[in-house]
């Protein structure tokens, strides 16, 4: 049985710079609760500051063990405030880079707090738009001491580096499977690893089974796994399978293959889809995939 987990703002922060809310705003603790109606979810992936902070995270332990989920990750906010715009780790500005720490290791605590073993790094807004803007030697030197910085002082949470070609910026830092596991292997730590997520490797360019092998080849960097669909030139969060079929079975196939263990995590907004039955329809294409996986093993 895989492990199935959501990021709780699948469930209720549904906006864009269109539109600045889709559907009414409902707190954390009532997201949990339609969380745990979702068939088949088991952990919850939350967003630190904007679900959980020092000041809550007792009242989010107590909720989540009243819903019955663990939860697997927390995805520090370290790109939606206005000081990151020129991002985090990689800012020039050395105070913003302390302040990103701070923030790590804030999350860090809460994590021990609610016995979670992953932190989800995702540095939106490390990067450049336009040319000659970068520093490419010293920005990325900084992102990676940064990391380094955090991990290894927490030697018993897991490190997991989202990539994403591009959005907010126009290029990332991280944009590649290749890259961040670059990154991951020179910070020289056991504890840093790759959190892969489909739409951002489609948008790459990217073969999500080839991705995927590549971590594992790695060292079993592949720490974490983000599902979502798209048409390949935009990060459109959509139901997993919608848009794709072979690459899917051909990932499920290899994640077993490479022994892969982990969650698999939904990560997809419906901005107008009813959120619990979108999410469902992900978990059911996935099960869908790995029973025909089954069945072919049994006819060879």
């Amino acid at each position: 049985m895989k492990k199935y987990s959501v990021i709780l703002g699948n469930l209720g922060n549904t906006r864009d710079r269109y539109c600045s809310n889709y559907k009414p705003c409902i707190n954390s603790e009532k997201m949990l609760k339609n969380a745990a109606a979702i068939k088949n979810i088991q952990g919850i992936e939350l967003v630190g500051t904007w679900d959980v902070s020092p000041g809550n995270v007792k009242q989010i332990k107590k909720a989540l063990k009243d819903s019955d989920l663990s939860c697997v990750s927390i995805i520090p906010d370290i790109f939606s405030e206005q000081k990151w715009k020129f991002g985090s780790f990689s800012s020039k500005d050395k105070k913003i880079r302390n302040d990103a720490a701070n923030t790590i290791l804030q999350t860090c605590e809460m994590a021990y707090e609610l016995d979670c073993p992953l932190l989800n790094i995702w540095p939106g807004q490390d990067g450049y738009d336009y040319f000659f803007q970068a520093d490419f030697s010293n920005q990325r030197t900084w992102l990676t001491e940064g990391i380094f910085y955090c991990a290894d002082r927490n030697p018993k949470l897991r490190f997991s580096l989202e990539y994403k070609p591009k959005e907010p910026r126009t290029h990332s830092f991280l944009s590649r499977m290749a890259d961040t596991l670059l990154i991951c292997i020179q910070t020289g730590l056991d504890n840093v690893g790759v959190t892969m997520d489909t739409g951002h490797s489609f948008v790459a360019g990217e073969n999500l089974a080839e991705a995927a092998v590549m971590a594992q080849s790695a060292g079993n960097k592949l720490f974490h796994l983000h599902f979502n669909d798209n048409y390949k030139t935009w990060d459109d969060d959509m139901i997993t399978g919608s848009v794709h079929t072979s690459d899917f079975l051909e990932l499920c196939y290899w994640l077993d293959k490479s022994e892969y263990t982990g969650w698999y995590s939904m990560d997809q907004y419906p901005y107008r889809e009813n959120a619990k039955e979108a999410l469902e329809e992900s978990i059911s294409w996935l099960n869908f995939f790995h029973a025909k996986l089954k069945t072919k093993k049994k006819v060879n």
